[in-house]
């Protein structure tokens, strides 16, 4: 099934703001940090403690957020993509292509180190699309 969820940036507060939240939802917490990792090479050296990737699974929900911001900062209003679950590489790219049509490709479409295909589009709205097909 194709989902949508929340993908948030905290600039650094995410580790925080992802326990307040479990703390409020329940759920099981996973939170990555950026060392160790490959995002590790793209980050500076002090920044090992940063959340590349988290996840709050509920029963009936999904939060995802990172410290990551993109090459033009953080701005909050700016810090929310929506993430697309999709059930294809057929879906994926047919999405993609349709919410680029005007937009901006913020990370083209690749295969990723966590074994999905994986990309980022603005659409001509400005809102953030995050896209995930994981393989297999």
């Amino acid at each position: 099934m194709s989902i949508i969820n929340p993908y948030i940036g905290f600039a650094g507060k995410c580790r925080e703001a992802m326990t307040f939240y479990k703390d409020i939802f329940g759920g099981d917490l996973v939170l990555q940090e950026v060392g160790g990792s490959p995002m590790e090479q793209h980050w500076p050296s002090g920044a090992k403690d940063a959340i590349f990737h988290s996840s709050l699974n509920g029963e009936d929900f999904l939060i995802m957020g990172s410290d990551m911001t993109g090459p033009g900062g953080q701005i909050t209003g700016t810090n929310i993509s929506l993430g697309l679950t999709c059930t294809s590489e057929e879906q994926i790219n047919t999405w993609f292509n349709k919410l680029e049509e005007g937009g901006m490709v913020m990370d083209a479409l690749k295969e990723q180190f966590w074994g999905a295909i994986f990309g980022a589009v603005q659409d001509k709205y400005g809102i953030r699309w995050m896209l995930n097909y994981h393989k297999g």
